[in-house]
């Protein structure tokens, strides 16, 4: 799973995201458990500004089950990482107290630096640069996206996020199935706008993480780069959702913002000005090192 390995120590972490509530379970670097199921907390957010009290039910009852099977699983430390829908919610702190309640492990709000910090600690170590070699990591939530630029020695030196997402564009302008090319033009001019003013150092390597970067490998491959974003976006303008699932594997709970998702990530490869090499890895492994780590030097 990781390089990094803490033989014996059995860690968990459940990440509650825009799209999707996850739990991973690690033994020494290898993962021993996953569930995930999606919630789409960010829909809620974008459309209403908050989360309804009985999806507040639904995912404190999530988190709680899933917190019973991580011990059930042998799990001796727990964390639940509540991201974008605990920072865009005008009730994300009742978000935080049901979660936490119902978890009854350390529950916390990630900030965006946090969130893009724990990414480039999680993805890089899986992918195994260089270690003075400047990279940079792309991912991109159903709330927000990231981008950190660093490297494994010394770290992230320049992180930038937004609070645009893969679920919260598809609520804003991509409804309809298929979008159709003038929408899809207008979700990435609307992507384009969140990322004025930013100037990232050039990388030598650039990494994508999170669910839209590992669908679109399914369509177009492990390299995200111009041509290939463009003919992934080209596809999805044009084909039914069912029809995407159908052709290229794609999970159907996942299909309905990939659009939006590679309009977001089109428009970062071309800030960055070199391809995206998808890999696995991101918030969740981030954390999971950071467990163990914690848990070694106790």
């Amino acid at each position: 799973m990781w390089s990094r390995h803490h033989e014996g120590r059995m860690v968990g972490v459940i990440d509650v995201g825009s799209n999707t509530v996850r739990l991973v379970v690690a033994h020494g670097g290898r993962q021993v458990l996953s569930q995930r199921e999606m919630l789409h907390l960010g829909a809620d957010v974008e459309l209403h500004g908050s989360i309804p009290p009985e999806k507040l039910v639904t995912a404190a009852q999530l988190v709680g089950s899933y917190a019973d099977a991580a011990r059930a699983a042998g799990a001796v430390e727990l964390a639940v990482l509540i991201t974008s829908p605990g920072r865009q919610a005008a009730n994300g702190k009742e978000l935080l107290h049901a979660i936490s309640s119902a978890a009854g492990c350390s529950t916390r709000i990630l900030s965006a630096a946090e969130e893009a910090h724990l990414g480039f600690t999680g993805a890089v170590e899986v992918a195994a640069p260089p270690a003075r070699r400047r990279v940079a990591v792309v991912d991109v939530g159903g709330g927000s996206a990231q981008v950190v630029v660093g490297s494994r020695r010394a770290g992230p030196e320049w992180l930038r996020s937004i609070d645009l997402g893969s679920q919260r564009l598809t609520s804003r302008l991509l409804a309809a199935d298929p979008p159709g090319p003038a929408a899809l033009h207008a979700a990435r001019a609307e992507a384009a706008s969140y990322l004025r003013g930013f100037d990232p150092p050039e990388p030598r390597l650039a990494l994508a993480v999170g669910g839209s970067a590992r669908a679109l490998k399914r369509m177009v491959g492990p390299r995200l780069g111009t041509e290939e974003l463009e003919e992934a976006l080209a596809l999805l303008a044009e084909l039914p959702a069912a029809d995407v699932v159908q052709r290229f594997g794609i999970d159907a709970d996942r299909v309905d913002t990939l659009p939006a998702g590679a309009a977001i990530l089109s428009e970062l490869q071309a800030l960055l000005g070199t391809p995206l090499k998808v890999v696995r890895g991101g918030v969740r492994e981030g954390a999971l090192l950071e467990l163990s780590d914690r848990r070694a030097a106790a």
